[in-house]
């Protein structure tokens, strides 16, 4: 069954986890259908993302048929080849959204444990319902984040709660997310808040959009001589371009831009 739906509308891609009987947990199936979701959303003329989960909960993270096979598995041949540029499948289920031109906007409910923690930390923006609950929950089952928390984590929250979090598995409420990191900004109705700031931003200059997640990604991993050098790049590329001219027009005749 599908696990997974893309839709289009208004230059918005809406990515949905379908699976909401189960909490949404991950399988194969379920991983295979995310990253087939990021690359078709990656391949695509979307301006933005709206990443979120059917049902009571975003994400559960992995589910108990997949977590009892982890016995049966070979560890070192699932994990190890890198079959996405520096990470392994799994681990490109989160990094896909960073991965994603454009910006990527998660709407958090219920729990968002474990893997699922881990895929909505892989966008740009989290809103999460303020009862909505966190976890980096593996260490509940004697493992650790490997779906590229590491990378993500150390992003958004400092050291010391980045332990607290992955030593004990215990899960935080929302406020307490938000305050250190882990969550953008809280709302009552968090996927018609996350649908409305991809409107907003799907209406801005679709190259200077591009170009900021570019950037900032830049800023947040290279050496200040680069980002120096990149902020300068992306601007020739963009001044007097067709996108920042429509800019300029819709502003002086108070319109809304058009951009082809």
């Amino acid at each position: 069954m599908s696990r997974v739906s893309v839709t289009y509308k208004d230059h918005i891609a809406h990515v949905t986890l379908t699976r909401g009987d189960k909490m949404n947990a991950l399988d194969d199936a379920m991983f295979k259908a995310l990253l087939s979701a990021g690359q078709e959303v990656a391949a695509s003329d979307a301006r933005a993302v709206v990443l979120s989960g059917e049902g009571k909960s975003f994400c559960a993270g992995l589910d108990m048929v997949s977590m009892a096979g982890l016995a049966q598995a070979d560890p070192e041949a699932m994990l190890m080849p890198r079959t996405h540029e520096d990470a392994n499948a799994l681990q490109e289920v989160a990094l896909t959204w960073k991965r994603v031109p454009v910006p990527v906007i998660c709407a958090i409910q219920g729990v968002a444990y474990g893997g699922g923690l881990q895929i909505a930390l892989g966008a740009d923006i989290r809103i999460a319902h303020p009862e909505a609950k966190l976890s980096v929950m593996e260490m509940k089952w004697g493992l650790i984040p490997d779906m590229g928390g590491m990378v993500l984590l150390p992003q958004l929250v400092r050291s010391d709660v980045l332990r607290l979090l992955t030593y004990t598995a215990r899960p935080i409420g929302a406020q307490q997310a938000a305050e250190w990191g882990l969550v953008t900004k809280l709302s009552d109705d968090p996927l018609t808040e996350a649908q409305a700031l991809a409107e907003d931003i799907a209406g801005r200059s679709p190259s200077a959009i591009r170009a900021a997640k570019r950037l900032i990604d830049v800023a947040e991993t290279r050496p200040r001589a680069e980002v120096l050098l990149a902020e300068s790049a992306e601007q020739v590329d963009l001044i007097g371009k067709p996108d920042q001219l429509e800019v300029i027009a819709a502003q002086m005749q108070g319109r809304k831009p058009e951009f082809k």
